[in-house]
């Protein structure tokens, strides 16, 4: 009953395994080395960073935070809070800190944010642990002056299910500045079809909840500026998916940039954050003058 998926089951198997579409490397390969190179970049910017690693965001063995501090902050910074993919079932914030380097040399702190991924995690608990951890951030840190979101694949949806957070039940509304949103899934019911479904275990009621796509809020007053990326290499479903969700807040009100980035598929497109050149990087890097 209810919507029927836009294609045969095998045909959104293949549209929503991102690792089918790279022509890098190989799918087991191209997944292999994404978790490496994430690793590894996490491993230099802990090593290069003042960090505060592990801090308890809730009682939750993944409830933490770890934060990569700007080398010299003058009184206020931004913060660039990371949400990882991982299609809500891997990698944990332990990979998560590759894009610290070129922002903490500008004077923008990272946040990379631990949560409880399937089958642990629930979907909903999932998206209410990302909102609880900015209301922690908020709190814990009043030195932070504006935040800015940036998520991929998985991290990506949650961060736009952030984006539609009402918050006074958090006793405190974060000042998001901006979000960018790389190579995102904001509409879940498709997933129902596929294997990723299988340790997520969503009903169509859960999927539809947290879908982004059907939780859109008018846009705040305070401007908020979102960049809608996906790349050239994505399938052609999470490339419908980006553009669908961006042109949906922009008919919202919100101020919405859609980023088309050639020659990248659905991993490097985020591990070259580690990379001062990058126009994503540039994107952060120019947080503070944006403040």
């Amino acid at each position: 009953p209810g919507a029927q998926p836009r294609a045969p089951p095998q045909a959104l198997e293949q549209q929503y395994s991102p690792s089918r579409w790279s022509p890098r490397l190989g799918s087991d390969v191209v997944i292999q080395a994404h978790l490496e190179a994430t690793a590894a970049g996490t491993q230099r910017a802990r090593a290069g960073a003042q960090t505060s690693l592990h801090v308890p965001y809730g009682d939750g063995d993944r409830e933490k935070l770890d934060i990569y501090f700007p080398a010299e902050p003058a009184g206020a910074f931004p913060a660039l809070v990371y949400i990882h993919g991982g299609y809500w079932q891997c990698l944990s914030k332990d990979e998560s800190g590759f894009a610290a380097p070129p922002l903490v040399s500008q004077g923008v702190a990272v946040v990379a944010v631990g949560y409880d991924t399937a089958p642990k995690g629930h979907m909903d608990a999932m998206v209410l642990q990302v909102r609880r951890s900015l209301a922690f951030l908020v709190r814990r840190y009043s030195r932070i002056r504006g935040l800015y979101l940036c998520g991929h694949s998985a991290g990506a949806h949650l961060a736009a299910m952030v984006l539609a957070t009402d918050w006074t039940e958090y006793g405190v509304v974060p000042d998001i500045k901006g979000a960018v949103l790389v190579s995102g899934v904001y509409d879940l019911e498709p997933i129902l079809h596929t294997y990723v479904n299988d340790a997520l275990n969503m009903s169509r009621e859960v999927a539809q909840r947290n879908s982004p796509m059907l939780c859109i809020p008018p846009a705040v007053p305070a401007s908020c500026e979102v960049l809608v990326a996906v790349a050239q290499h994505d399938s052609p479903e999470f490339r419908r998916q980006s553009q669908e969700y961006g042109q949906a807040l922009r008919a919202a009100g919100w101020s919405v940039s859609l980023l088309d980035l050639a020659g990248v598929d659905h991993f490097d497109i985020i591990e070259k954050l580690s990379e001062e050149s990058y126009v994503l990087t540039q994107v952060g890097e120019g947080l503070p003058s944006a403040l």
